[in-house]
């Protein structure tokens, strides 16, 4: 028969879609399509995972016919006892076993009503993700939370400055430490798990609803509690009953207020948004397809980027902490230290767009 039409006979015998093999193999859903119309073929990994999978033997799978019971003992029948093993009798190891031990629940859930199950791991990275992302993001506003406390305080040595530089510094060490391994633990998990089985059930979407309005109320109370002290200082410095200190003190409070709102905005919301899994898994045909059909310009563009975004935080910490964070020197104007980061930001915009200009033009003549 072939391995496409064995492919397509084993999963027929199952009950099984391209979406849930391609979700036990760690493969998208383009793979597998590929696989069944001969457009491309597997590794022998993903053969022999194919094998464990349906107990069948490899040259069955590749050479023979799964249909005949002689080279297809499973056909639907294999015993619980024999789930874990391949066709000669040899126990299954590893994923491979895993997927095997699996399959008995997945194609009962794929013939009756029995609710999809979390093989993944998504939920819990769905969790993970958006914790760090939101801690990373919160301790990056409250590092910037001091400096009107330590900005005007300070001894005329600049003793205040210093502390509220360090205390930055510091929160902007946790807050990358936060998110950039959040980010690689997220790219890494879609790799592994292209696609994803939609295993949450309505009451998840209702449960996980709630829970962002309450966090969206608990954010802008914080925020709002936070103006109020503002407003309440600005009165009494007014009426001339308040010292300097305490409207830096209030601009602190309102600060470590947005974070804390901010960090209830991100957690929830992140969280309510990675429950749609139908996105998930568009954007990764997305993110492949997007992938493969960029050429070397495309390529080259990410390390241009990379490169001027470096370099516009070297300019931006040298003017930060080597003279005035409010008046630096860049080709002759007086900017702001933060100014670097959105120069580097547009630069790379005027990057892309060059860069894809050459790419579309590469293909054209290709």
């Amino acid at each position: 028969m072939g391995f496409s039409n064995n492919l397509q006979s084993l999963r027929s015998q199952r009950n099984m879609t391209q979406e849930r093999l391609a979700m036990l193999l760690g493969v998208s859903r383009q793979a597998i399509s590929k696989w069944e119309s001969e457009k491309a073929y597997p590794e022998m990994d993903k053969l022999l995972m194919i094998c464990d999978l349906f107990g069948c033997t490899l040259d069955d799978l590749v050479l023979g016919d799964v249909n005949n019971p002689q080279a297809f003992r499973g056909s639907g029948h294999t015993h619980e006892a024999d789930a874990g093993k391949r066709p000669d009798g040899e126990p299954s190891t590893g994923t491979a076993a895993m997927l095997a031990t699996s399959m008995t629940s997945m194609a009962s859930s794929a013939t009756g009503r029995a609710p999809a199950t979390d093989i993944t791991g998504y939920d819990a990275h769905r969790k993970s993700f958006a914790l760090r992302i939101a801690s990373g993001v919160a301790a990056l506003i409250a590092g910037t939370a001091f400096m009107p406390l330590f900005g005007e305080g300070g001894s005329e040595e600049g003793t205040g400055m210093f502390f509220a530089v360090a205390i930055m510094f510091i929160a902007i060490v946790i807050g990358l430490a936060l998110i950039i391994p959040a980010g690689m633990s997220h790219a890494e998990f879609r790799r592994k798990h292209p696609f994803v089985e939609n295993f949450y059930m309505d009451e998840d979407h209702a449960q996980s609803a709630r829970q962002l309005a309450v966090g969206i109320v608990i954010g802008i109370a914080c925020i709002l509690a936070g103006v109020a002290v503002v407003v309440f200082s600005d009165a009494m410095d007014g009426a001339g009953n308040t010292a300097v200190g305490w409207s830096n003190a209030a601009t602190t409070v309102l600060l470590l207020a947005v974070s804390i709102g901010t960090f209830c905005f991100i957690l929830f919301g992140v969280r309510h948004g990675m429950l749609d899994i139908n996105e998930y898994n568009q954007e990764s045909e997305q993110e492949q397809t997007s992938h493969t059909s960029h050429g070397k310009y495309g390529r080259i563009s990410g390390a241009v980027c990379s490169v001027i975004m470096i370099v516009a935080t070297i300019v931006a910490l040298l003017a930060l902490f080597g003279g005035d964070p409010s008046n630096m020197g860049f080709f002759g104007l007086s900017l702001p230290f933060w100014m670097a980061w959105v120069i580097g930001g547009l630069l790379c915009g005027v990057t892309n767009v060059v860069f894809e200009v050459l790419d579309d033009g590469e293909k054209k003549r290709s």
